[in-house]
């Protein structure tokens, strides 16, 4: 990692460790996420500690994939932390997009207030299930727009849009049928709240560490000016495809702090508990578990310096950040499970957040593509390879 980085993760650690985590009993935690005052009341005091959105700095610019990986690590340390110094999702791939693709327009109106903090975004793309919309695979879309004027009028129903109760940014992910060429996905920039985009409920899930929740939301004769079209008509899969493998590799860069996190606080109460005449950790049935963590610790990290330097290429990387995805999510789970295991009736309890970060990171195994369809688009590639080769 680059000095700048170091120094840049040393004070999110300081700041998580010393500051956040005091916040992880808040009676203002609920079952869908910290409250909009509580978001408010933590970035007030990252930043006070000069450490709000450490990523990006102000001139725009990004650290690299692999520093931003020794940073967001940091940050995920407690479930609050990406939170609290703005490197969650979906903001933190919400802002990489723009940065890509957003003209300077667009990046001073919805890029430069989600930098700052000041604002949280939702990425609406996923639709309901039961009616047959788009979920893993995004060709199923059934959101439309059209063309009118100088307006597109776009309409359609989306399901699991994390943060869009309390979001000011919106990115809406829609389906053009236009025979002209410009056919295809879209994207759009929207202020938040529209009355034409209605939270119909939010779902009870397994997580509850992202504000707002994960909401079904019906779109009703949404108006959006053609100039807040992000890149042009039909090219939105494209557009997906930068934000994919990035904000994938976030997801893992994450959790792998959570992990962590999970491990110490396992670690120390197997070194502090006795049973049997003995430590916790003197028996090998334990111990073992630990010693387990500590090398799929280790090797989830590496997977995700290896992707994040394929990505610092300019890579794609979208068959790297697949098996990223795949490694890294069932490192951690096991991780996760293990230190439940360990602590026993104080694992599955709240009094610590290893019940939380075991309830996250199962449900991160499905977040950006859940494990088989990811073990499917590689069993294809080596399909694809295997006959190429003759």
């Amino acid at each position: 990692m680059s000095e700048t980085a170091a120094a840049i993760s040393a004070r999110v650690e300081a700041f998580v460790r010393e500051v956040i985590v005091p916040y992880e009993h808040d009676p203002r935690l609920g079952l869908h996420g910290p409250s909009e005052d509580l978001v408010r009341e933590l970035r007030e005091k990252a930043r006070a500690a000069g450490v709000m959105t450490p990523h990006i700095f102000a001139d725009g610019s990004h650290l690299n994939q692999r520093d931003t990986a020794t940073v967001l690590k940091k940050s995920g340390l407690s479930p609050l932390g990406p939170v609290a110094v703005n490197t969650m999702a979906p903001d933190e791939g919400n802002m990489y997009l723009l940065g890509k693709v957003g003209s300077p327009e667009q990046k001073a109106r919805f890029l430069s207030p989600l930098v700052s903090g000041e604002a949280r975004s939702a990425f609406f793309m996923t639709e309901p299930a039961d009616e047959g919309g788009a979920g893993s695979d995004p060709s199923m879309m059934q959101t439309t727009c059209r063309q009118d004027g100088n307006h597109w009028v776009i309409n359609g129903r989306k399901a699991f849009i994390t943060g869009a109760e309390g979001a000011k940014v919106g990115i809406v992910m829609a389906k053009s049928e236009a025979t002209d060429g410009t056919g295809g996905a879209c994207m759009f920039l929207v202020d938040l709240p529209d009355p034409a985009i209605r939270i119909e409920r939010v779902l009870d899930t397994i997580d509850s560490s992202m504000p707002g929740g994960h909401a079904i939301i019906a779109i009703e004769n949404l108006r959006v000016p053609a100039d807040q079209m992000l890149g042009a008509s039909g090219e939105g899969f494209k557009y997906a495809q930068v934000r994919l493998s990035p904000a994938r590799l976030s997801h893992c860069m994450r959790w792998w702090g959570a992990a962590a996190r999970a491990h110490e606080i396992a670690s120390a109460y197997a070194c502090r508990r006795q049973a049997f005449g003995k430590l916790l950790v003197d028996h090998e049935g334990v111990g073992f578990m630990l010693a387990e963590n500590l090398i799929d610790l280790k090797q989830a990290e590496l997977m995700i310096d290896w992707c994040a330097d394929v990505l610092d290429t300019g890579a794609l990387g979208t068959v790297e950040s697949s098996m990223a995805k795949v490694a890294v999510s069932e490192a951690l789970m096991r991780v996760a499970d293990r230190c439940v295991q360990v602590m026993g009736g104080k694992g599955v309890s709240g009094d610590t957040i290893v019940e939380q970060v075991f309830r996250e990171i199962r449900a991160f195994r499905i977040y950006d593509g859940p494990t088989e369809v990811h073990k499917w688009s590689l069993a294809k590639k080596i399909k694809r390879d295997t006959l190429a080769a003759g």
